[in-house]
């Protein structure tokens, strides 16, 4: 049940609360958020550090009118409770129900979708831009969080409108923290602005101090202007903001709501791009690490991350050349082991993906063997790099595609339902997808030795032991062979299947068994270069051609597969399963796999109906 205070905030849009009211709200949100987001999953610490601050936004702006633009959006749960959608957060990141991200169909309230990060700033300057062409009038604030600040693009946006002097608020949410602690210098230069709460208050004791001074103080003051960077240096070395054209207020204190109130109402009475920096503390109100963002084994269940993580500490013990780069998200990403252990061998720079790439073409040139571990969803930000600088060069660098395929709650911006498609058609680049924690294993060692361009794509959460293989160990790696799983006993279909899509294979075979139909099982390995040889081999045999893939079907696996069997003038039928064209929403995986056909039940049916419609029933 929602509090009194909530609704209060939600009825009145916070107009006439007193700042006590105001402070037991941001009680109320926290009991709030702990008690629903526990219940549902989702990114808990990051929405407690921002409860005073989306308070204090939502007090001074005119939501329904104002645009809030949020970057990442993980942390919009606050604004989500005080526009009135507290009552749906029993079914937050479920099937059918509101997101964990802003969504423009869900609310008017959500002005922007966002899930990558570093894109606020220039979403806000171009909402502004056209606010000023069509002379309207409403405030554009853009929310990013220091993390999604060490991204490239934000400095784009923030270059932009500080150059043209566009009339924005960028509020920077600081609190230390993306996915993995901060690091670099931009965390550097945030940490000392934090530690320099003299910078703003100097100005006007310096003012001030002027202005006594017989005769010349006046003059002085009015002159202050020329001195500004002489004080800025002196006060804060570098002010990066202000030299982006920015007016800079801060730090302030992001849990205080008075503080910020008063500000947020002093700043939208100015022109031009100003920035407010305020400090936040992630997780506050409860001490425990959101577990969406580090948990990688639960009552001795091994995900695959951790799989990853653990055959990069055995390949460390026994070659000095190898080194690991992260794009902000070690503990996730299974490396918080190898980070400690070869500190010296690791990097993690930030949420610059594109940076982390041409990076590892660096280090790759200078004789290391870098493995590069980033989500299949944020990788898409750096094709262009994995195209030019790794794989033109012919480079030894190996991309660990983690989250790879349907990711389930975190929904549409984070579904790894591209990579094949984007990275299938790049000259030179081997293409593996494991179907278990074993063969993940084997696949990294296999990947070193090739010295050459590699991507290894596995999804979120557990990793089988054993997989599809069962009992028995799956047989050794060779480049673009596959490997048998099941024999038919007759020739009339056989599955070719990608990744952890082969235990779904291995299901779906045995229900088809049960309804007389008695189909092959191909763990496919590698999607490139694919396995030519056994999928014509099938097609000349009569058999019918089923490819299973955790990836759009455009552009994927099974496209693939049509054109090499068109390309040799085999009509073999064939019967893509994956995933539509669409975008595709959140829940959890199995009831997605399940909406969609693509768990055993649904793969089966569609085999039998395919199966009749081609006369092989």
């Amino acid at each position: 049940m929602m509090g009194s205070m909530i609704d209060k905030f939600v009825e009145n849009k916070g107009r006439h609360m007193s700042k006590r009211e105001l402070d037991l709200l941001s009680y109320e949100i926290r009991d709030f958020l702990i008690t629903n987001v526990s219940a549902t999953d989702g990114h808990l610490a990051s929405n407690l550090g921002v409860v005073e601050l989306t308070i204090a936004l939502h007090s001074v702006f005119d939501v329904g009118h104002d645009r809030i633009v949020w970057d990442v959006g993980h942390q919009t749960y606050v604004h989500k409770i005080l526009t009135g959608r507290a009552g749906q957060f029993p079914t937050l990141r479920q099937y059918g129900g509101i997101s964990g991200f802003p969504r423009t169909g869900e609310d008017p309230a959500d002005v922007y979708n966002s899930g990558h990060g570093s894109t606020s700033i220039s979403a806000a300057m171009g909402l502004a831009e056209a606010r000023d062409i069509r002379d309207e009038d409403y405030h554009v604030v853009a929310v990013i969080g220091d993390g999604a600040l060490m991204g490239g693009l934000a400095y784009e946006g923030l270059n932009n409108a500080g150059n043209r002097q566009t009339r924005i608020i960028v509020v920077l949410n600081d609190n230390e923290m993306s996915i993995s602690e901060n690091t670099g210098s931009v965390a550097q230069y945030l940490s000392t602005l934090r530690a320099s709460q003299k910078y703003q208050s100097a100005k006007q004791v310096l003012k001030e101090r002027m202005a006594r001074i017989p005769r010349v103080g006046e003059s002085m003051v009015q002159g202050a202007g020329r001195m500004k960077n002489l004080m800025r240096y002196a006060v804060v070395p570098g002010t990066l903001f202000e030299e982006l054209g920015f007016k800079y207020y801060g730090p302030i204190d992001g849990h205080s709501i008075g503080d910020m109130i008063a500000l947020f109402e002093e700043v939208k009475l100015l022109d031009g791009p100003i920035l407010i920096h305020t400090v936040t503390k992630k997780g506050k109100g409860r001490l425990k690490l959101d577990p969406q963002n580090v948990s990688l084994s639960d009552g001795g269940v091994t995900t695959w991350s951790k799989v990853a993580g653990d055959t990069m500490m055995e390949l460390a013990e026994k070659d000095p050349d190898i080194v690991c780069v992260s794009a902000g998200m070690t503990e996730s990403a299974g490396l918080s082991d190898f980070a400690k252990s070869y500190f010296k061998h690791f990097y993690d720079v930030g949420i610059a993906e594109e940076h982390a790439v041409v990076f590892a073409a660096g280090l790759a040139l200078g004789g290391l063997k870098p493995f590069v571990f980033i989500y299949s969803t944020f990788l898409q930000r750096a094709y262009d790099q994995i195209v030019s600088d790794i794989c033109t060069q012919k480079l030894p660098v190996v991309f660990m595609i983690d989250r790879a395929g349907n990711v389930g709650g975190d929904g549409e911006t984070h579904h790894g339902v591209f990579d094949l498609s984007y990275l299938g058609h790049i000259p030179g680049l081997v293409i593996m997808a494991p179907t278990d924690g074993d063969e993940l294993r084997d696949m990294v060692f296999f990947a070193l030795d090739l010295n050459r361009p590699v991507a290894i794509r596995y999804p979120r959460g557990e990793a089988p032991s054993p997989g599809p293989h069962g009992e028995k160990e799956a047989g050794p790696l060779e480049l673009g062979v596959s490997e048998r799983l099941t024999r038919g006993t007759d020739t009339r279909v056989e599955l070719f299947a990608v990744g952890r899509m082969a235990g779904i294979a291995l299901e779906a075979a045995a229900l088809l068994e049960a309804q007389g139909v008695s189909a092959g099982v191909v763990n496919a390995r590698f999607v490139a270069p694919v396995d030519e040889d056994s999928i014509c081999s099938a097609a000349e045999r009569g058999a019918s051609i089923v490819t299973l893939e955790d990836n759009v079907l455009k552009g994927g696996f099974g496209e693939n597969i049509c054109g090499i069997l068109a390309g040799k003038g085999l009509g073999a039928p064939i019967l893509c399963i994956g995933w539509p064209d669409e975008y595709i929403g959140h829940g959890s995986v199995d009831e997605l796999l399940t909406h969609y056909g693509l768990d055993a039940k649904g793969v089966a049916d569609r085999i039998v109906e395919f199966l009749k419609e081609t006369a092989k029933v």
